[in-house]
């Protein structure tokens, strides 16, 4: 039996380690293309370099600790506490920054034509802000007391003496009350059911529009077309957000509600795993599904890896952007000014 479980462990850090990898290449590729391609530059898109921004940081920093974490090391209690917060933090930053996203594609879809004057790049670097704040207060909220130290130091079981010295594991130093009741029902659950909302209204209208098929309009039809392929793209990021966290929170509630039920340790691992793969798999998305990133990968590796020659970056506004313009010509002008916007 000790046997298997090293050779469990063993697999379960390589799989760390290619994740890791996987997850800071493609996450910085996915800043680069931001930099590098100004079509890239609009409000969704600054949501999503803060999703890859906390990407990065689970990639460089989260894993790694997971990774000595899974080792048993003998750590001072806070200590440990802070890696398990900044774990915390970084999840709760890439679930608000995907309510950001899903919230301004439907101001997209539902104020077409008024949209580029609600949402200004300042007050979407506001959101942004506010999405880590809040991330921050969510996540650090065990460093403030709702965290295991009392029980602990009263269970007399040895597990830590007065030097605050112990095992340095997530469920030894974070109470699963807050996990389940405070972190999923509160800032997990409702969020992705919200988000849920969101889209399902999203393409409704967009399916409203597009089967209106107004002649002559071809332009708004354009852009509704551009944005349902954009919108189920960013659906399926948040769908395999949702497959990814569910099962370590359902585990979790497990934990609390039944606390004598066993939980096999391969079963565990491959929660933490998908996890954190969660956070590699975003730029596989983006490239298969956005032609804009596609596009800005490609150069990047030609140009950057190859070292060879590729066509400049694209200088003009976003398209989508643009497809506003032509939602407002189709909407409050005849024709022929549409045909002139064209």
């Amino acid at each position: 039996m000790p046997e298997d479980l090293s050779a469990a462990k063993a697999l379960y850090m390589g799989m760390e380690v290619v994740i890791a990898v996987s997850s800071v290449i493609g996450n910085v590729m996915v800043v680069w293309a931001v930099k590098i391609n100004r079509s890239l530059r609009d409000t969704t898109f600054c949501f999503i370099v803060s999703l890859a921004l906390a990407d990065i940081a689970v990639g460089a920093l989260v894993i790694p600790l997971a990774i000595t974490i899974s080792i048993g090391l003998q750590t001072h209690f806070y200590s440990c506490l802070l890696v398990a917060c900044t774990v915390l933090v970084l999840t709760q930053s890439s679930i608000l920054a995907l309510l950001a996203i899903a919230i301004d594609r439907y101001l997209r879809v539902k104020i077409p034509t008024s949209y580029k004057r609600v949402v200004t790049p300042k007050r979407a670097g506001i959101a942004v802000f506010v999405c880590w704040m809040v991330a921050f207060i969510v996540g650090l909220t065990p460093m403030l007391g709702w965290n295991n130290l009392h029980n602990l130091q009263h269970n007399n079981n040895g597990s830590i003496g007065p030097d605050l010295i112990v095992t340095c594991q997530f469920e030894n130093v974070i109470s699963m009350e807050y996990m389940v009741y405070f972190n999923f029902f509160g800032w997990v659950l409702p969020p992705l059911l919200f988000m849920l909302i969101i889209y399902s209204e999203i393409f409704y209208m967009i399916h409203k529009q597009l089967n209106k098929k107004v002649s002559g309009h071809s332009e708004p039809n354009k852009y509704y077309d551009k944005e349902l392929k954009l919108a189920k793209s960013l659906a399926l990021v948040l769908f395999l957000f949702a497959v990814s966290w569910l099962p370590l929170h359902i585990m979790n509630c497990i934990t609390l509600f039944c606390p004598k039920c066993e939980k096999p340790m391969f079963l565990i691992y491959i929660a933490i795993l998908l996890t954190h793969g969660n956070s590699a798999v975003n730029p596989i998305v983006y490239a298969f599904r956005i032609k804009k990133f596609r596009t800005a990968f490609q150069r990047i590796w030609k140009q950057y890896f190859c070292c060879k020659e590729a066509p400049p970056p694209e200088s003009q506004p976003s398209e989508r952007l643009d497809n506003n313009h032509y939602i407002a010509a189709a909407i409050v002008a005849p024709e022929p000014a549409l045909e002139h916007n064209v």
